[in-house]
């Protein structure tokens, strides 16, 4: 049976049936997009992997006890367990996020790879090194629903939800990041032609 071929919902209902398979295809899916989201919030690559572990441990615990009802949610599901974590990890260490330019992880691996010139492969790494630290400068309201929006494939409203704010909160901090970004960008081109 190719699992890569199954939907998230059959994988489930395979691995709640008793196929371990089910929950390792869906970990495959999905395992850069969710550490990708909890690192960005956490700056550590071990705590990551903590809360990456604890996060699949939390899901375990659900699909097997019968919990789980986000028919065709998968992932947003899985990345909202992951923010909560992240959130109640803060709150133990009672501090807010660092921001911090980790260069041994590089978010935009989870984009692939394609035949491209070593011109335009040098081109590309440049261009999501830059746009990586400047995700790192915004404010981290608007880090952090730019994290769930695009990495983390959440909507609006699931991100509204996690983060307590209203909808319209939610899509003003992501019209807010991408203005910052764009104004970052274009002082950064400014800075190179003078």
């Amino acid at each position: 049976m190719d699992f890569k071929l199954q939907s998230d919902q059959d994988l489930i209902h395979l691995y709640i049936s008793g196929d371990e398979a089910g929950l390792v295809e869906l970990i495959r899916r999905y395992q850069t997009k969710i550490y990708t989201s909890i690192y960005l919030l956490v700056k550590d690559e071990y705590l990551a992997e903590d809360i990456f572990q604890d996060t699949f441990i939390k899901v375990i615990n659900t699909l097997k006890a019968g919990k789980y009802n986000e028919e065709g949610k998968f992932l947003p599901w899985v990345t909202r367990i992951a923010h909560n974590l992240v959130i109640d990890h803060f709150r133990r260490e009672k501090r807010a996020p660092m921001v911090s330019n980790g260069d041994d992880f590089d978010i935009f691996d989870v984009l692939g790879n394609y035949d491209e010139s070593t011109e335009d492969r040098m081109v590309r790494e440049q261009t999501h090194k830059d746009l990586k630290s400047l995700i790192q400068l915004l404010p981290s309201e608007q880090k952090e629903v730019l994290i769930m929006r695009h990495f983390g494939d959440m909507s609006f409203k699931e991100i509204a939800d996690i983060t307590d704010v209203s909808i319209n909160t939610a899509l003003g901090r992501m019209r807010y990041a991408l203005n910052n970004l764009r104004k970052m960008m274009q002082s950064k081109e400014l800075s190179l032609k003078n």
